[in-house]
């Protein structure tokens, strides 16, 4: 099994293959053959295909691994074919035309997506740069569920190759949001493992003790896969980290986290770009070691995760800590209204929700963030401006509450009948049937998006429409 490879830099392979033409003129083709065949030296025709494996599943997302297999081996053979010694100097350019040609065939087994008809009808560079934007979104919801070991070794013991192959196409469209260093490293580490513990005597043994590495450089990959683009930036992945230590220690001031999202956004706004293997095990040694010594003291289950001798066993522990319960804190104190119109981004809001209303997801969180600035420049036009803005955030929250506390505490099917019965006594003229209908809509959406790791974009846009924040914005 060819295992993902080692990149000294960052990739800049053109994974269109297409991008040259005559329009460009010769000088420009020279130039992007030349690039795409420093990337096929460079990295070898198996490392080569593994890195178009990633790129065309992240930007094919709902493709099959058959529709990506048949677009990687024209591109490896367009790469082999044209960046020899000695191939003739149109070898390139011929070949990504054709490429592109076939690519509007309507029997081509490449991956289908919306967009191809209308650029198929256009021509020469025209439509080799419309079909090289041509892109799926990222997977809402991420599909892969990991076999047993057992399923696991079976599968790589039949075909190493096959094996890898799939679980680099699985694993990159289901974590397409994830940075390629992550993907890569993910990858990297994953089939290392596999390759290691199918063939040692004891391989159930092995894979309790690789877990911790090998969950390690998941977990960037599964952090990025339930964020939005626009939380790649470090400011934004500080708001996230920030809540999700508010939410799991709420005992913690303000003072006692803050610091420590920072160090956190630094670590993920680093590693997630970065080249080196051991960027995340080094870096976040180095975090739970500031995370423990500031933090054991204020919780008793952040106490217990950090006893462990393995500092990286010792930080999953702590990531995977389910909120806790909302405690009973002091009132925030106010700003004044000159305060709350004139320090943009250090609203006590942004602050102290998150720990005084754990049940709330961060995806509900977040719009009350968002919606807390937006309304700060329509409050600030009436005289009582705090009072503006805390009953238009209240009303929000309490809605929020209502629902996803309800569904937190109590069992399924014990909240479904509490929906049923609410439902019944704002419409008591209502149809079973209908009722039956609200009850489960709302249910549905209650387990997709009140849980911890709710998928942004997907339960951003339901809260933004089901529960008032479009009056917010």
């Amino acid at each position: 099994m060819s295992s993902p490879f080692r990149l000294k830099n960052k990739p800049t392979l053109i994974l269109s293959l297409s991008l040259s033409s005559s329009h460009f003129g010769k000088k420009s083709r020279d130039y992007v053959r030349d690039k795409v065949c420093q990337e096929f030296n460079s990295l070898g025709k198996d490392n080569f295909r593994s890195l178009v494996i990633i790129m065309n599943s992240k930007k094919f997302s709902n493709a099959t691994f058959e529709e990506i297999s048949h677009l990687v081996k024209e591109v490896v053979s367009l790469a082999e074919t044209c960046c020899v010694k000695g191939a003739d100097p149109n070898c390139y350019e011929i070949g990504s035309s054709a490429l592109s040609a076939k690519s509007c065939d309507e029997n081509a087994p490449y991956p289908d997506h919306p967009g191809i008809a209308a650029c198929c009808t256009q021509q020469g560079l025209e439509r080799k740069l419309c079909l090289a934007a041509l892109h799926q979104p990222p997977k809402e919801f991420p599909s892969y569920v990991e076999p047993s070991n057992e399923e696991l070794c079976e599968a790589f013991k039949k075909d190493p190759q096959d094996f890898a192959d799939r679980f680099t196409h699985e694993y990159s469209s289901n974590y397409g949001q994830a940075p390629l260093p992550v993907l890569v490293g993910s990858i990297k580490s994953y089939l290392s493992m596999v390759g290691t513990c199918c063939i040692s005597p004891s391989p159930t043994v092995c894979f309790l003790k690789e877990v911790s590495v090998s969950l390690l450089h998941l977990l960037p990959a599964n952090f990025y896969s339930k964020t939005s683009l626009k939380l790649f930036l470090k400011s934004c992945l500080f708001y996230r980290v920030l809540t999700m230590f508010a939410q799991k220690i709420p005992s913690a001031s303000f003072e006692d986290i803050s610091p420590l999202a920072e160090d956190s956004a630094e670590v993920f706004s680093k590693c997630c770009g970065s080249m080196a293997e051991d960027c995340m095990q080094k870096e976040l040694s180095e975090l739970t070691t500031k995370i423990c010594t500031k933090l054991s003291s204020k919780d008793e289950k952040i106490s217990d995760c950090c006893k462990g001798k393995n500092l990286l066993e010792n930080y999953l522990c702590m990531y995977s800590l389910q909120p806790a319960k909302s405690p009973q804190l002091p009132e925030i104190q106010k700003p004044t209204d000159e305060q709350l119109c004139t320090v943009v981004g250090s609203l006590p809001v942004d602050q102290y929700i998150a720990r005084r209303r754990t049940n709330i997801p961060e995806v509900f969180l977040s719009k009350v963030y968002d919606a807390t600035h937006n309304l700060v420049n329509r409050c600030c036009t009436i005289a009582d401006s705090i009072g503006c803005l805390r009953g238009e955030i209240f009303k929000f929250l309490t809605k929020a509450d209502e629902l996803c506390g309800e569904y937190n505490d109590l069992t399924f099917l014990e909240f479904k009948q509490k929906l049923k019965e609410s439902f019944s006594k704002t419409m008591p003229d209502a149809t079973p049937a209908f009722l039956t209908e609200l009850v489960e809509r709302r249910a549905d959406f209650a387990s997709t998006c009140c849980i911890m790791n709710a998928p942004p974009v997907y339960c951003g846009l339901k809260v933004k429409c089901h529960l008032f924040l479009c009056s917010l914005q």
